[in-house]
């Protein structure tokens, strides 16, 4: 039996969770969840069930993986079903400058997830592994082989741009 105490309690720590809702529904509508604040909602549910398992510290992390888990499973029993989901790889990199957009394509899967933690999300690397549920150590390991690998498809496309001749270029000279 809990105490009115104990209500009041709950519901305030859970309005500092819930005070995350619009970053939860950011996250999921990157990661192409057709109905993201259907996600989303879904995540502040499991959170309130299991407040006593959302950090206190910062929240987002845990809220991250649990929408991780939700995008997911909405995958699965999509294909399962034959319901088209938008895939992530065609939502995920909205409006982005064309070379960027196809790099981050091309990469794995948990090298693009690494890289937008931190840069979409706005997790430290601490927090993004906390979300990942990994060694923060093993994080930046992650991140800087991400990185590396972006920054190499960046440079492969900029060379490719460079020996390409400029079709704008007229050669007579009026």
């Amino acid at each position: 039996m809990t105490t009115t105490h104990d209500r009041l309690a709950a519901e305030e720590r859970f309005r500092s969770v819930f005070s995350h809702l619009g970053a939860v529904a950011a996250y999921a509508r990157r990661r192409g969840h057709a109905d993201a604040d259907a996600a989303a909602a879904e995540v502040m549910t499991i959170a309130w069930r299991r407040l006593a398992d959302v950090p206190r510290d910062d929240p987002r992390p845990w809220l991250f993986a649990t929408a991780r888990n939700v995008v997911l499973a909405d995958r699965r029993r999509a294909r399962t079903v034959s319901t088209p989901l938008e895939t992530a790889s065609e939502t995920e990199v909205l409006e982005l400058d064309p070379e960027l957009e196809a790099a981050l394509r091309s990469l794995s899967y948990v090298d693009r997830e690494a890289l937008l933690l931190v840069a979409w999300e706005d997790l430290t690397p601490t927090q993004a592994a906390r979300s990942l549920q990994i060694n923060p150590a093993a994080f930046r390991v992650r991140l800087l082989r991400a990185r590396r690998r972006l920054r190499a498809k960046l440079d492969e496309a900029s060379a490719g741009r460079r020996c390409e001749p400029d079709r704008n270029f007229d050669m007579e000279t009026t």
